[in-house]
């Protein structure tokens, strides 16, 4: 093939995966502004529409490491396509007017697309020259993570102007242009893969996650039902458990463990974990922050379309910093820009514990944010996929956004209680925004720590990269530094 020909597939093919990555994301994300007017439309309670959001999550977490495994195989392709259609039939439910229930479906049908950000990463790195292929994942990443600042004040102005079914007509209009796409853009994925699906092992991950993303989300359910809680994440730690075993034994594991315990994919995701649930954490709290009434003695209340307006510094410098971010790595190893990217977070914590007096404190704090997960969300698939095999991309990434789910999860939910415990009526008291802001600088001291450790492992002086453990045909990466 000519070197015109290759950059012009290249020209074709990178807007595309862009543009898909974008459209899931956001369109999972339809759920934040919507909720109010949900509970309105469908006379339910503000509890039940909150669903429209975690469906969505939940169902994205539990499809993104079955579509990761079949994306390693030879049908990737028709995967992302099937994907795509079921993504558009979900959308078209929360278009017709049916009952709340089948809202519901739609809203799972339409979460399961979040999987498919990995799938974009793996094409992208199969059929991409090495350079430009590096810079399109790191952008893949950071647009799966600034949709939801793309698609909230959208949603929130459609649904102020034209109502609930014109801001998810808005999503189903999307998807159809993002499934046309990808049908005239996908190529089919490289010859010689393979890919099985372990079932069993895919339940029982299903199951444990289900229940550890539904304890994260159900709040009320710690302080009411304390003992069935308890039970409940009993059971979610012995179904991962069984899967972990299980997944060690398999011939065809959903996700390799043997080379998730590699010390560079380990500590990513470690470092996932915690900054993911430190990122989410703040995001919340500013966004709540904006729309609590004046009347309460701090605050600033907004509507949900202005509040979505808030976004924009989070988006537009997210986006920046991850432009920047692949450039910045030919000089500086990966996890250290984790490490700089958390403190970074960090920083916006700080911000917006000690200045928040007016609008435009705000405006900087997730400016700040913005930024730092950014260059955060770049920089991860390369500490990652520098001890990955091409082949196994799309499942190395996709446990990755599982943790990222998990970790998303985990800071809504440490956000709610902290302000909880400062509520002495119907909103939280001031100094209950400043102690939860003061968890998210801890969680992200943890993981610019955890990141800082996993640079002098992959120093190349004292520990250079091998072949992981149970990865059989990777050889050293073919940068020094990745």
């Amino acid at each position: 093939m000519s070197t015109a020909l290759i950059h012009s597939e290249a020209r074709l093919l990178v807007p595309a995966l862009m543009f898909i990555a974008l459209v899931v994301a956001a369109v999972a994300s339809l759920g934040t502004p919507l909720i109010t007017s949900v509970a309105t439309t469908f006379h339910v309670s503000l509890d039940s529409a909150q669903w429209t959001l975690t469906i969505a999550l939940l169902s994205g977490a539990v499809a993104t490491p079955v579509l990761g495994r079949l994306g390693a195989g030879p049908h990737r392709r028709a995967t992302i396509l099937a994907t795509l259609a079921i993504v558009v039939v979900g959308s078209a439910l929360t278009v017709l007017p049916l009952p709340f229930a089948w809202l519901l479906v739609g809203r799972a049908a339409q979460g399961v697309g979040l999987g498919l950000t990995a799938l974009m990463m793996g094409v992208a790195r199969d059929h991409l020259p090495e350079e430009r292929s590096t810079a399109t994942i790191a952008l893949i990443s950071v647009v799966s993570i600034i949709g939801a600042g793309v698609g909230y004040p959208l949603a929130a102005l459609l649904a102020e102007f034209g109502g609930l079914r014109a801001a998810y007509g808005l999503g189903l209009l999307v998807t159809a242009i993002a499934f046309v796409t990808a049908w005239r853009s996908m190529p089919a994925a490289p010859e010689g893969r393979s890919a099985h699906v372990n079932v069993a092992g895919a339940l029982v991950l299903a199951g444990g996650l289900l229940l550890v993303l539904f304890l994260a989300g159900e709040r009320s359910l710690w302080s009411r039902h304390l003992a069935v809680a308890v039970t409940l994440a009993v059971a979610a730690v012995l179904l991962l458990c069984v899967w972990t075993v299980s997944e060690l034994r398999t011939k065809t594991p959903l996700v390799d463990v043997r080379a998730v315990r590699h010390p560079a994919v380990a500590g990513a995701n470690i470092a996932m974990l915690v900054g993911g649930s430190g990122m989410y954490l703040l995001l919340t709290l500013i966004t709540r922050y904006a729309q609590t009434p004046h009347s309460v003695g701090y605050g600033f209340g907004l509507t949900t379309f202005v509040a979505g307006l808030v976004l924009i510094p989070f988006s537009v410098l997210g986006f920046v910093a991850g432009k920047l971010t692949p450039r910045v790595r030919e000089r500086i190893d990966g996890p250290l820009l984790l490490a700089g990217s958390a403190a970074i977070v960090g920083g916006g914590f700080v911000l917006f514990a000690t200045a928040r007096s007016n609008l435009a404190e705000l405006l900087a704090a997730m400016g700040v944010l913005g930024f730092g997960v950014g260059s955060f969300s770049a920089a991860m698939p390369g500490v990652i996929l520098a001890v990955t095999p091409k082949s196994e991309t799309s499942s190395a990434m996709s446990f990755n956004y599982v943790v990222r789910s998990v970790g998303y999860s985990l800071g809504s939910a440490i956000g709610g209680l902290v302000l909880a415990a400062g509520t002495g009526r119907l909103f939280p008291d001031d100094d209950a925004y400043t102690s939860a802001a003061l968890v998210g600088v801890a969680a992200m001291a943890i993981t610019t720590m955890t990141s800082l450790a996993l640079a002098r492992r992959r120093s190349p002086e004292t520990n250079p990269i091998t072949t992981p453990v149970g990865v059989p045909g990777l050889g050293r990466s073919s940068r020094t530094r990745s």
